[in-house]
């Protein structure tokens, strides 16, 4: 197995991946907060090794800390990567300030899961104010012997919604058996007043008869946690977990806040690839760096009928247009001896909104998986592409906006991604040594929120398509 064992300040070395990930988040909202998410500490420690890239999902059920507020159900799509300054842990993304082999102190940002939206607000909370999801700017240090991990968290609101802060304080011990991982967590959780009173509190204009103003100060949570993995191969887990938050005491006599125990559980599973049964791309392999141009589709045109052949057409009122740079490496070669390689990409567009609103930029990070054993590739090599990852734009492209508008459904600036492909290679095209590096083809920008069933991506039902041809080439 040849892998890179350091960081050296070159995209060769894909340094810009996690440096761009930070700035996702930190403009995107990525942090999912640790009492809402389950396994947050155990899932961000399941990487094999460092620099390793991971994909994956969990789908979360939690019940509502409102009363009449019933049970929640969440995908959370997992982007995990884990290098020697930097992470992305299923939402939360930040720097290593200082790392040994037992202590490590964190700077991150991310999102804040909690509140409740405006499209499905319980009977209790009718004529609140909403309560949204924020963003959090955090330090994490943690400590770890042979008897268990202690860790300490520290956040404060930076998303303007309820400027709080909270502490937090917690223990988790590791079990292997075999292919089980087991990772029973407790932790203990300080709010202060503005970020309780945001979330569980009434103000004086939302009172009404049964409801009255109450605002429950600070107060301390516990919750207890257990997750668990299993590796079915060495590159694929199976993920699961369950916890219970007793909320603070204040809290609960909150009139719209169950005064009952805070159950939530998950299952999913992820894909690691940094196994170490995994063959990494050898370090000398070029860097990839891939230009394109595409146009907007119609709003009818979507991705399956797009992939099938049934539709192409072009937004024919004005279209908008992308103009882009992706740069990547190879991550795995011939898995399992297989015609399939895995590069990792990042990279940046500019959207031409055509006058219609403000031209925006969008950042792309993402996991592409290459096929190229068709019978005729020994002529003439094709490679169909697919790829997988996260969008962030700093400004919701129109189309989006005004789809979304017409359905009266919400926006979201950071949406699932996804990449399909196909082309040809352009040195057995020319007949040419020179260009064997060198593809063209066609392929779909894909941003999604995944049928509404991810809070992390704003619950949105919805996205937007653009096809573009492509030139990439290795240096």
């Amino acid at each position: 197995m040849t892998r890179p064992t350091s960081w050296v300040p070159t995209l060769r070395r894909l340094g810009m991946v996690p440096a761009l990930c930070l700035a996702v988040a930190l403009q995107a909202q990525a942090q999912t907060s640790a009492q809402s998410s389950p396994g947050q500490v155990g899932i961000g420690e399941l990487l094999a090794e460092p620099g390793s890239a991971g994909l994956g999902a969990i789908l979360r059920v939690e019940a509502s800390p409102y009363v009449d507020g019933g049970s929640r159900t969440d995908l959370l799509p997992l982007y995990l990567y884990e290098g020697e300054r930097f992470f992305l842990r299923a939402g939360r993304a930040g720097f290593k300030l200082a790392e040994d082999e037992r202590q490590r102190l964190d700077l991150f940002l991310g999102r804040r899961l909690e509140g409740f939206s405006e499209h499905k607000v319980p009977a209790s909370l009718a004529g609140m104010d909403p309560r949204n999801s924020s963003m959090d700017l955090g330090l994490a240090w943690r400590y770890r012997q042979r008897w268990g991990s202690v860790r300490a968290t520290l956040t404060h609101d930076v998303g303007r919604e309820s400027r709080g802060t909270e502490l937090l304080a917690g223990y988790s011990r590791r079990w292997d058996f075999g292919r089980w991982q087991l990772r029973p967590d407790v932790s203990v959780a300080w709010r202060d007043a503005r970020l309780n009173d945001y979330y569980y509190g009434v103000e004086a204009h939302e009172a009404r008869v049964g409801r009255p103003a109450y605002l429950p100060g600070s107060g301390v949570d516990l919750t207890l946690g257990l997750v668990a993995s299993y590796r079915v191969l060495d590159n694929w887990r199976l993920l699961g977990g369950v916890s219970a938050t007793w909320l603070d005491e204040d809290v609960r006599e909150s009139p719209i806040i169950a005064d009952r125990v805070q159950l939530a559980a998950f299952v999913g599973a992820m894909y690691d690839f940094g196994s170490p049964s995994v063959l990494w791309a050898d370090r000398t392999e070029p860097l990839i760096v891939k230009i394109f141009y595409g146009l907007a589709t119609a709003d009818t045109c979507h991705m399956a009928r797009i992939m099938t052949l049934r539709c192409a057409s072009i937004d024919r009122d004005n279209p908008g247009r992308i103009v882009g740079m992706h740069i990547g490496r190879p991550f795995l070669e011939r898995i399992n001896g297989w015609p399939l390689d895995v590069h990792g990409y990042v990279g940046v567009l500019n959207r031409d909104e055509r006058g219609r609103q403000s031209d925006g930029w969008q950042i792309d990070a993402y996991m592409k998986a290459f096929y190229y054993g068709f019978p005729w590739s020994h002529l003439v090599e094709t490679r169909f592409g697919f790829g997988f990852g996260f969008s962030w734009a700093n400004r919701v492209p129109w189309h989006e906006v005004d789809s979304q508008r017409r359905r009266e459904r919400p926006t979201s600036r950071l949406l699932n991604y996804l990449d399909p492909s196909i082309d040809v290679n352009l040195g057995d095209i020319l007949g040419s040594n020179r260009w064997r590096r060198t593809y063209v083809g066609v392929g779909i920008s894909h941003r999604s929120g995944i049928f509404g069933s991810s809070r992390l991506l704003g619950n949105v039902d919805g996205g937007s398509n653009y096809i573009y041809t492509y030139l990439e080439a290795g240096f």
